[in-house]
């Protein structure tokens, strides 16, 4: 973003907001590098059992709060259990990971400032419908390569350590 970019005032929906599809999980975007003037991004989400991310870090602070369901975390080799009405705070460059625990999960993610939603607009599929996605969708549309390339410029960092919140073969896992 520019130096003279600038919020707007604007309203938000899930029901209304852009929506993609990406790791099995229904985005929404609600607010937006654009809408904040780079300085933070929220994204409504819809995650299955078993989803998220396996170790990484960002150069941004992550937030989420819990709307429903129960997640793991895992943020600097401790563990988290957080359940409705959970706020977690990821400082930027902290290692973590989490996995939804109950059938579906239901939360905001955050980033202070702005950045990490443009993986799901760049990569994701726009969402056909306010589910979470089709079995048959491939984890990531945009395609590996251009996921790491697309982290790089966005400050966020695949760590090869077991992910010991998942079977594990040491692999770096995408979002």
């Amino acid at each position: 973003m520019s130096e003279d970019a600038k919020a707007t005032a604007y309203i938000a929906t899930v029901e209304e907001g852009p929506a993609y599809w990406m790791v099995n999980i229904l985005w929404v975007m609600l607010a937006t590098a654009e809408q904040t003037g780079g300085g933070y991004s929220l994204m409504w989400e819809l995650c299955p059992r078993g989803s998220g991310p396996g170790p990484h870090y960002h150069d941004q602070d992550e937030q989420f709060f819990v709307i429903e369901g129960e997640i793991t975390y895992r943020a600097g080799g401790t563990e988290l259990k957080a359940g409705p009405g959970s706020f977690v705070l990821i400082p930027r460059g902290t290692v973590h990971s989490f996995r939804v625990d109950s059938e579906t999960a239901t939360l905001l993610n955050s980033y202070t400032p702005a950045g990490f939603e443009r993986t799901i607009t760049e990569l994701g599929e726009r969402a056909q419908s306010r589910e979470m996605p089709p079995a048959d969708r491939p984890p990531i549309p945009g395609g590996m390569d251009n996921a790491l390339a697309l982290f790089r410029e966005i400050g966020m960092h695949l760590v090869r350590e077991p992910d010991i919140l998942r079977e594990d073969r040491g692999e770096p896992r995408a979002v």
